[in-house]
């Protein structure tokens, strides 16, 4: 599957804001859209003004971005979404939350959805005891994630532990600290959810 390889600091400062997609650099004083507060290009620093359907259309581009998702990909969750009963716009939301990658980086075992993807696919974690190498692969309330037993020595894992260890957790996550198991207490409500996203811009976008 085709998967953006450029600059993703290019990518928040086209969406004007921080999409956390490097880690600790978005916290420093070096993240790309506190220095360059301005869409990349040579028009970026012009004036436009947007249409309804563009104001759509960038809501739906920043959702995709902020969790890593392709187009193809977010579409299929916008339909399971739309079929599930209540808002559509929450369902997704709720849907693009509960992704394994997602939840190893709520988790703080990923200092970046990016890195959680990585070390996904890399076989570093075990959903319910089974390792699970998908980082699509979607969780449900009651499912417990567990960094595999011969990852959790690993400096790695060391070092992304020791710098999010004063981040906070995802209030419907809970964390064993000891154990490095994170449990999905339920899937999270809106209120629940930090992501900057518009999700009726998006219901919008789909239902044209």
């Amino acid at each position: 599957m085709a998967r953006y390889t450029g600059a993703v600091c290019r990518l928040c400062r086209r969406e004007g804001q921080k999409l956390f997609l490097k880690g600790d650099r978005c916290y420093s004083e070096k993240c790309s859209v506190a220095v360059r507060a301005y869409a990349p290009g040579q028009h970026g620093q012009g004036r436009k003004k947007s249409s309804e359907y563009g104001l759509q259309l960038r809501a739906k581009q920043k959702a995709r971005r902020f969790y890593g998702v392709q187009e193809k990909q977010f579409y299929h969750y916008f339909e399971i979404a739309e079929r599930k009963q209540g808002i559509t716009g929450e369902n997704l939301l709720r849907i693009l939350e509960s992704r394994l990658d997602n939840v190893v980086y709520r988790a703080g075992f990923a200092s970046s959805r990016a890195e959680a993807r990585q070390l996904v696919g890399h076989g570093h974690f075990e959903v319910n005891g089974s390792r699970v190498d998908i980082a699509s692969y979607l969780l449900r309330a009651g499912d417990v994630v567990a960094i595999c037993e011969k990852s959790k020595g690993s400096e790695k894992f060391k070092a992304i532990l020791e710098a999010n260890a004063s981040k906070p957790v995802a209030a419907w996550i809970d964390v064993d600290a000891e154990k490095l198991t994170a449990k999905v207490v339920n899937l999270p409500e809106r209120d629940q959810i930090d992501a900057p996203v518009e999700e009726q811009l998006i219901v919008e976008f789909y239902s044209k």
